[in-house]
């Protein structure tokens, strides 16, 4: 096979790769929009993981494409990008994803393809081809993105409170059913916004580093964004069933009204962090969400255990993915060498 060719052959797989982590990612994360809803009986799981996956591409026609353009442009130099970095990335990414999956640990499938593609980045050209101002918002929205999500679900819960207060359980039960629907319907069109559009990104560094794409191009091609919209839905219809015990149930037991406010708050948290281009954890989202929701409950309802487990995980997504990022690149290097 001749190297134009071979090359070309080497893009598509890339691709393929890409969009198989996308479809994983929703697969991943279908829990995060459905937990709630499900765990307070509001749908059953193949209803809610079907509401998910329509708003999860209805996203596609709402927001504008900034996170990609943050992960595609402002996460490391483009001019280091070659297919053995993407490689990397991916390997890193998915492979991290696999490990929290079969465990049933909710960590960041975000944080895991960014750690990806520092850490094959760093392998390749060392830390001089990282973008520091991109780095940082990521890290710090480790934090930012739960604290909101902590804070305005506990807000909403005790404003609900004071509003309902005169009403029976059975009649607020009642109401928020329904309105759950609303809410987890928000929540996972701020899913599909944020993070259909890290895969897009992948592919459009991919794209440009490959010469198929100009590197001053401002959108990536149409058909990228559509078919990363069209993965991570399809992933979220298979679903996540492992972990929905743990974001449902295991951190604090919600009621409808505390659904309502969870998936309220993380859709807002969500909306805000994707219109500044900031690819956020939408696991970090709503796990805050949730906490903040138990919290305000009674602070003894929050099983604090449960929650510093996850904190772990969510430290150590980013170093792990880019460990194991940086291995896969060496392998790359031995693989597909003979592209050059």
């Amino acid at each position: 096979m001749e190297g134009p060719q071979l090359a070309l052959w080497i893009v598509v797989v890339l691709v393929a790769a890409a969009l198989a982590f996308d479809f994983m990612n929703g697969f991943h994360d279908a829990a995060n929009s459905i937990a709630t809803v499900v765990s307070t009986g509001v749908l059953k799981p193949h209803q809610a993981v079907a509401l998910a996956a329509f708003f999860n591409f209805l996203a596609l026609f709402v927001f504008q494409l900034k996170v990609a353009s943050t992960v595609g442009k402002g996460i490391v130099d483009q001019g280091v990008v070659d297919h053995y970095v993407i490689f990397g990335a991916l390997v890193g990414a998915i492979a991290w994803n696999i490990i929290t999956w079969y465990y049933g640990i909710p960590s960041s499938s975000s944080h895991a393809l960014i750690g990806g593609i520092v850490g094959a980045s760093v392998a390749k050209a060392g830390t001089g081809s990282l973008i520091p101002a991109g780095i940082l918002k990521v890290v710090a929205f480790i934090f930012i993105s739960p604290l909101i999500g902590m804070a305005l679900g506990a807000l909403l819960l005790v404003a609900i409170s004071w509003l309902f207060v005169r009403s029976t359980p059975a009649r607020v039960d009642r109401l928020f059913r329904r309105l759950q629907l609303f809410s987890s319907s928000l929540y996972s069109l701020g899913h599909g916004g944020n993070d259909a559009q890290k895969t897009v990104g992948i592919i459009w560094m991919l794209l440009v580093a490959a010469g198929y794409v100009g590197a001053n191009d401002p959108h990536p091609p149409y058909w990228v964004v559509v078919v990363c919209y069209v993965a991570i839905g399809m992933g979220t219809m298979f679903g996540g069933w492992r972990i929905v015990k743990t974001m449902g149930q295991r951190i604090t037991k919600i009621r409808p009204a505390g659904g309502f406010c969870a998936e309220l708050s993380g859709s807002i948290s969500l909306f805000l962090a994707t219109g500044l281009g900031i690819p956020v954890s939408t696991t970090h989202t709503i796990t805050g969400s949730i906490v903040g929701v138990g919290a305000a409950q009674n602070v003894s309802a929050v099983r604090w255990g449960v929650a510093g487990n996850l904190l772990w995980a969510w430290i150590l997504t980013i170093p792990c993915s880019a460990f194991v990022a940086g291995v896969a690149w060496y392998a790359g290097r031995m693989l597909l060498a003979p592209a050059h």
